[in-house]
C-alpha cells in the first residue's frame, strides 16, 4: 500500500490538518509504516484518512482501523492528488473488503459522494466455515468499532467474495457513517421544581450542549458550543447576530451582544415561548448559530432530534405537570 501524506501549508490551512491518503493493496505490512509515520509526528493525531483499495489482507485492514481509531481520525474515500505541479482531475474511489474495515475505524467517517464506492465482501471463509477465527477476529472488531452491520438493511451479496455496494444513506441512518458526529446523547431531570433536558453532541469541532428547562411560567433554552477560549472569543468577536434553529428556519433572532463567552464556550440563552415547546414534539432538528459580518460566516450546530424523541417527549410532559397552563395551551394547539 502505498502512503502520500499531504502537508502542504494550503492544505493544513483550509483542512486544518495534514491530509493522508493511502491507496493500492493493503498488505501486510502496511499498518507497521503507518504506525511508524505516527510515531515520527509526520501523520498527527486527528488527521483525515482517504482510502482508496479494492484489494488487501482483512487482518491488515483491522490493524489499519485500529491505529485510525486510536488516533481520532476521520475517515473518507478518495484518491491521491498531487502536490505539486496543478491540478489533476480527482478519480473515483473504491473502498471493498480490507479496505471497509480499515474505514470503520475513523472516529468520525464520512460517507461515500460523487462515484466514490464502498463494498463490503462476503469472504469465502464466512460462508463455509462461520467460526474460523478470522471471522470471529472481524465480528470483535466491528463490535469494539461500535458497527452494526445488521442496521443496514443491505441486498445479499450476489456471489460470495463479491461485494455488497453500500449508498451513502444507507451508511448514514444506519450510523456506519456519522459525517463528522458522534451519536447524540441526553440527560434528563423531570422532578419538579424544574424539569430540563439536556442534548449532547460531539463533532470534529467541538462538544455542543443544548439545554432545555422548565420553570413554572417559563420556558428557558440555552446552547453551548464548547470550542475552546480562544476560539470561542473569535467567533463572539465576529458575532452581528445570534438565533436558534426549528427544522432549519431562524427563530429567537438577536442581534449582536447576545451571544457570550463562558469559560471555553459560546453560549446562547433565550427565553422559550412555553406556548410553543409542543412544537419540538414533531420537529426534526434544533440548533444554535452565531452569524457574522461576512454573510459566509456562521459558526453553530444542529441537532438531529429523532434519536432523542422520547427523551423529548418526557421533558415535555414534565413540564406539563409543572407549568400546566402554557403548555397546556400548545397540547391544545397541535392537537
Amino acid at each position: 500500500m502505498a502512503i502520500q501524506v499531504n502537508d502542504d501549508r494550503m492544505t493544513v490551512t483550509l483542512a486544518g490538518a495534514p491530509q493522508i491518503y493511502l491507496y493500492g493493496v493493503i498488505d501486510a505490512d502496511a499498518p507497521q509504516r503507518f504506525e511508524a509515520l505516527l510515531k515520527s509526528g509526520k501523520v498527527p493525531a486527528g488527521a483525515d484518512v482517504y482510502l482508496n483499495s479494492s484489494q488487501g489482507e482483512l487482518a491488515a485492514g483491522m490493524a489499519l482501523g485500529r491505529l485510525f481509531r486510536a488516533s481520532s481520525m476521520t475517515t473518507h474515500l478518495g484518491t491521491p492528488r498531487r502536490k505539486r505541479g496543478g491540478y489533476r482531475g480527482a478519480k473515483a474511489a473504491v473502498c471493498s473488503g480490507a479496505c471497509a474495515y480499515a474505514y470503520f475505524g475513523g472516529l468520525y467517517r464520512w460517507a461515500p459522494t460523487g462515484g466514490d464506492r464502498i463494498g463490503l465482501i462476503r469472504h469465502r471463509s464466512a460462508v463455509t466455515a462461520p467460526a474460523q477465527p478470522m471471522q470471529g477476529e472481524a465480528d470483535a472488531y466491528l463490535k469494539a468499532m461500535g458497527i452494526d452491520l445488521d442496521a443496514l438493511a443491505a441486498p445479499p451479496a450476489p456471489a460470495v467474495d463479491s461485494p455488497i455496494w453500500l449508498d451513502a444513506d444507507q451508511m448514514t441512518v444506519a450510523g456506519v457513517a456519522n459525517n463528522g458526529r458522534l451519536p447524540l446523547k441526553t440527560k434528563s431531570w423531570l422532578l419538579p421544581p424544574a424539569p430540563s433536558l439536556e442534548l449532547h453532541q460531539e463533532n470534529r469541532r467541538g462538544t455542543y450542549r443544548l439545554v432545555l428547562q422548565c420553570q413554572p411560567g417559563s420556558v428557558t433554552l440555552t446552547a453551548y458550543d464548547q470550542v475552546g477560549a480562544t476560539r470561542a472569543a473569535q467567533i463572539v468577536a465576529h458575532e452581528t447576530r445570534s438565533y436558534f434553529e426549528v427544522d432549519r428556519q431562524p427563530v429567537l433572532v438577536e442581534p449582536r451582544g447576545a451571544a457570550r463567552v463562558v469559560d471555553s464556550a459560546v453560549v446562547i440563552s433565550r427565553p422559550w415561548p412555553p406556548g410553543e415547546l409542543g412544537r419540538l414534539l414533531s420537529s426534526s432538528s434544533i440548533g444554535a448559530w452565531v452569524g457574522g459580518r461576512r454573510s459566509a460566516f456562521r459558526y453553530g450546530a444542529t441537532f438531529v432530534l429523532y434519536p432523542a424523541r422520547q427523551a423529548i417527549k418526557d421533558f415535555y410532559n414534565a413540564c406539563w405537570r409543572v407549568a400546566p397552563w402554557p403548555v397546556k395551551q400548545a397540547q391544545e394547539k397541535n392537537g
